[in-house]
């Protein structure tokens, strides 16, 4: 399997500008896709995920009512959403309540907290928070897949700083 290089964000909620931050930072790192797994709150975070102009998928989170009006426009479904980029199966929620081991990558949000963890053959992923409500960072993270491996890197900084700091996480395959 050819590299997958996937661009992961959560808990925009209202801070547009911080949004478009991370979606540029994942891009310069390589994204070839965005997974946003929900909590956008407002329609200004749905257009920059497609503005990006690479394929995504968002799901909706509790604060996104006011969005569902827009599925249809916008690639955001309920939760949880089952897809496949290329080999790789992925299913994506923003409420950790779909944790089974059924997919390669089960990703979702909601906690505003970033973890990582590799069971059963499969990377469970929570990208942290986009907003920095919860502390003082916005984050994101991408993960780079293969047959061999999972590649993650969790991506954090201080809304008003320029500079990404960055930690890397590697989980043998097979």
């Amino acid at each position: 399997m050819q590299d997958i290089v996937i661009g992961i964000l959560s808990d925009t909620h209202k801070k547009s500008s911080l949004q478009i931050e991370a979606i540029n930072k994942l891009k310069s790192e390589g994204a070839k896709y965005l997974l946003h797994l929900g909590d956008l709150e407002i329609l200004e975070n749905l257009k920059s995920l497609k503005d990006a102009n690479l394929p995504y998928a968002a799901v909706f989170g509790n604060t996104d009512r006011e969005l569902f009006k827009y599925g249809d426009s916008f690639n955001i479904k309920k939760e949880p959403y089952y897809l496949k980029i290329k080999d790789l199966k992925i299913k994506m929620m923003h409420l950790p309540y779909y944790m089974s081991a059924d997919c390669d990558l089960v990703l979702f949000g909601h906690l505003h907290k970033f973890s990582v963890e590799f069971n059963a053959n499969t990377l469970f992923l929570n990208p942290g928070e986009v907003c920095a409500r919860n502390k003082n960072l916005s984050e994101c993270a991408l993960v780079v897949a293969n047959s061999n491996y999972f590649l993650v890197k969790y991506f954090f900084k201080e809304p008003s700083g320029n500079f990404w700091d960055v930690k890397e996480f590697k989980f043998k395959r097979g």
